[in-house]
């Protein structure tokens, strides 16, 4: 069984900051993308930023130079530093990622984390 467990979500204003990280752990061969959504009261879920394996990112516009996601491939751990946070970032943000858990299984299959709550006051 494969877990993806979030930690670091919290109470800020506006403007300051925020880290999450997130950890992968059981049975894993290998991990494709991972990445960070989030869902405000609402609204869909969106993606906020991903990366791949091999470090290339993708952000949403709306985040686009406030936040930064990593990831350490070693330690199955991906994180988001999220800077200058803006009330419109309050939502729960749910780590997810693509994990063969077998060599000789063909397709990554995803997987969500249980999410961390975020809220930023004006």
């Amino acid at each position: 069984q494969v877990q993806l467990l979030e930690s670091g979500g919290g109470s800020v204003q506006s403007g300051g900051s925020l880290r999450l990280s997130c950890a992968a752990s059981g049975s894993i061969f290998s991990i494709n993308a991972m990445g960070w959504y989030r869902q405000a009261p609402g609204k869909e879920r969106e993606l906020v930023a991903a990366i791949t394996s091999g470090s290339n990112t993708n952000y949403a516009d709306s985040v686009k130079g406030r936040f930064t996601i990593s990831r350490d491939n070693a330690k199955n751990t991906v994180s988001l530093q999220m800077n200058s946070l803006k009330p419109e970032d309050t939502a729960v943000y749910y780590c997810n990622a693509d994990i063969k858990q077998h060599i000789f299984v063909r397709y990554y299959t995803t997987i969500w984390g249980q999410g961390t709550q975020v809220t930023v006051s004006s």
